[in-house]
């Protein structure tokens, strides 16, 4: 099952990276590449790009974590009902503009990340695409909310970050495409991208409520085996 992960992980990264490219784009354009020679422009690109894959693996390492617990807990039938149900209203409230979930804090954070970004661009030091990337990686974002959950539903630490280091994966190729051709996307594909993402997110949703249901249907709806209290070997 760890394959299937995987692959999940890097589907969703690929259909994320045409939303990247809207809001993670003026970044990528803005990294001080332009003066470098070749090589180290690929370097800087490969790095600024590892900082955020190194940054989504954390993410699912803590959340990969909290899944764990609630998995040994043996809470996942509900959790995984809760998680369907919470993507789906921030969908709705995405669709229609209003919040109906909203964390102050995250607007501090993210004018602090956006002030250490801007520090760092303006260093133009190679060390210093990392640390961009890396905080890019922590920058409130809806498709990244969306990886989360699909860390905390795989209910270990290894798929947390398993998942979630295949979805930064997934972002790659469209992402290093931009910094270094500076290449932009028709906006007639990214219209119909952002058409069919909505979709997708909702299928996501919707695939995590029939998993919690504990219907018995294989791959979509399996049995929930109850995890409480069980004992755990040291042996």
């Amino acid at each position: 099952m760890y394959w299937q992960l995987l692959i999940s992980g890097i589907v969703l990264g690929m259909v994320s990276s045409f939303h990247c490219v809207g809001m993670c784009g003026p970044i990528a354009f803005s990294l001080p590449l332009q003066y470098l020679p070749a090589t180290k422009k690929i370097v800087g690109i490969l790095l600024y790009n590892a900082g955020r894959v190194i940054t989504y693996s954390i993410l699912g390492l803590v959340f990969g974590f909290i899944g764990r617990q609630v998995y040994l807990g043996g809470f996942q039938q509900w959790f995984s009902i809760v998680l369907g149900v919470v993507i789906l209203i921030i969908l709705i409230q995405s669709i229609i503009s209003k919040k109906f979930l909203h964390l102050n804090f995250l607007d501090k954070t993210n004018l602090k990340l956006q002030l250490f970004i801007g520090k760092y661009i303006q260093q133009k030091q190679l060390y210093g695409m990392f640390l961009i990337g890396a905080a890019n990686g922590l920058l409130p974002c809806g498709m990244v909310y969306f990886a989360i959950t699909g860390a905390l539903a795989t209910g270990s630490i290894l798929g947390g970050v398993g998942f979630m280091a295949s979805y930064g994966l997934g972002t790659m190729p469209l992402m290093v495409m931009l910094s270094y051709f500076g290449f932009m996307i028709k906006i007639s594909v990214r219209n119909t991208m952002k058409k069919i993402i909505p979709y997708f997110i909702a299928s996501i949703a919707v695939l995590l409520i029939l998993r919690g249901m504990n219907l018995g249907i294989p791959y979509i709806s399996p049995y929930f085996e109850n995890t409480a209290g069980k004992a755990v070997s040291c042996h």
